[in-house]
């Protein structure tokens, strides 16, 4: 399995992408998942991938090489593209060569063909972007509304992106949410597991000097997981529990509501049980 997570925001961009590919009592995989696209002062960009490995590994390589045509020359790669938005279509005609070329194979072994992708970064001349990329080689692009995207197991470090993350956000607070996301999910499954690799890009850089492999000697994520644990049995036992009586309680469990008639069904004292 995996956890990828990449956020744009008005400072820059963070990308963090965890390692394991397998977990089982006696393998465990594990395999790099995020690649960067680098011309310093005309292009950055990130990919990371989820899904199946092969397929990922693939479309990376391709990528590199990939062309689309644009009515005229040159035809359009990763490193002419004049725009993100280019750059993200590149991306996705590699998706689709990878499908028309192994997508029949894998479907008569019983594969399905599973990948997903984000892909991100700036080009000179153009702001930051990011797209989530899909199985078919179609994309949807990051939002003020929408700041962030998933792929993988991303049900575990969800809540604290929803709760922290916005555009203003700045890139430091970003990356030690990201953090926190990966340490929330590393906890629950067992599937997503270290080396992690995270970037942090500033908006207009073109270049990025922020990029780290985290593995389990560093003590900034050790610090991470540590405190988080305690700070949330900290907030947790802050909270009362919960007063059934009512009372003089500020905040009462156990409050009149007319859709307690329809749940609770009371037997006639009377009555027999046969």
């Amino acid at each position: 399995m995996t956890y990828c997570v990449g956020i744009r925001l008005d400072a820059g961009l963070v990308f963090l992408s965890d390692s394991r590919t397998n977990a089982g009592l006696d393998q465990i995989g594990t395999f790099r998942k995020m690649i960067i696209y680098e011309r310093p002062g005309d292009r950055f960009m990130v990919l990371l991938s989820a899904g199946n490995l092969s397929i990922s590994q693939s479309v990376r390589e391709i990528l590199q090489v990939e062309k689309i045509d644009n009515g005229h020359e040159p035809p359009i790669t990763i490193w002419n593209a004049t725009s993100m938005f280019d750059a993200v279509r590149v991306l996705g005609s590699a998706v689709r060569r990878v499908y028309d070329e192994d997508g029949p194979s894998l479907k008569a072994a019983g594969i399905d063909f599973n990948a997903s992708m984000i892909f991100g970064g700036q080009i000179g001349g153009e702001a930051m972007r990011m797209f989530l990329v899909y199985a078919a080689g179609n994309f949807i692009e990051a939002t003020r509304e929408t700041p962030y995207f998933q792929v993988g197991e991303s049900k575990y470090g969800k809540p604290i992106l929803d709760r922290v993350i916005t555009p203003a956000t700045p890139l430091a607070e970003a990356a030690k949410c990201a953090l926190v996301s990966m340490d929330s999910t590393l906890k629950s499954n067992l599937s997503v597991g270290l080396p992690l690799d995270l970037v942090v890009y500033k908006a207009g850089a073109l270049q990025c000097e922020q990029i780290v492999c985290i593995d389990d000697r560093n003590p900034y994520f050790a610090m991470i997981h540590d405190t988080w644990g305690e700070r949330l049995r900290q907030v947790f036992e802050g909270i009362d529990d919960p007063q059934w009586n009512g009372g003089d309680a500020t905040h009462p469990l156990c409050v009149g509501s007319a859709r307690y008639e329809a749940m609770r069904k009371i037997g006639h004292p009377s009555e027999k049980i046969v």
